[in-house]
């Protein structure tokens, strides 16, 4: 886990790092800036596949973002062993990448959390909705991979702040 007084880290994971994952970073990282908490919670997103390592968010994901006003920018890349401890959050965005991240973790950890779990009608993995993956299918899937993300922000926020309050000395 990250050090104490250093804030609070969080990842957001989907497969290829290009759509949902990209979008779960700008999105919350818009809504962290809204907050204030720029200097308190560190925002990162990375694939379980090495596929798109380097690219820039899918196109049609970051032209449905900028409609509700956020920026995609970040480069894709290949979530790291290293990873698993480096992030005090880790958020996957369906099954089978929150599998992927269990198994590099060796098990399941209690920061490597479902967006889905998140979301009002959740509360914990075993409930949690996937986010879909839109990258094959036509524009109203962008559109819910937003609305998803959105709608678990403020618990996602809520939840970052309590981990920030439990790392305090």
């Amino acid at each position: 886990m990250a050090e104490p007084g250093a804030g609070i880290a969080v990842l957001f994971v989907c497969m290829g790092n290009i759509c949902r994952s990209p979008t779960g970073e700008g999105v919350f990282r818009h809504y962290v800036g809204e907050a204030g908490l720029e200097s308190v919670i560190r925002i990162d997103s990375a694939g379980t596949t090495d596929y798109h390592t380097g690219e820039a968010p899918d196109s049609r994901m970051q032209e449905a973002a900028a409609r509700r006003g956020y920026v995609l920018d970040s480069a894709a890349r290949r979530v790291r062993a290293g990873d698993i401890d480096a992030f005090d959050l880790i958020v996957a965005m369906d099954h089978d990448n929150l599998a992927v991240l269990e198994h590099l973790a060796g098990g399941p950890r209690p920061h490597i959390r479902l967006l889905g779990s998140y979301l009002e009608d959740s509360g914990d993995n075993a409930r949690a909705r996937p986010v879909p993956d839109p990258y094959f299918g036509g524009t109203r899937g962008f559109e819910e991979v937003l609305d998803m993300i959105e709608a678990a922000c403020p618990a996602l926020l809520d939840h970052c702040l309590a981990l920030s309050r439990d790392k305090e000395p």
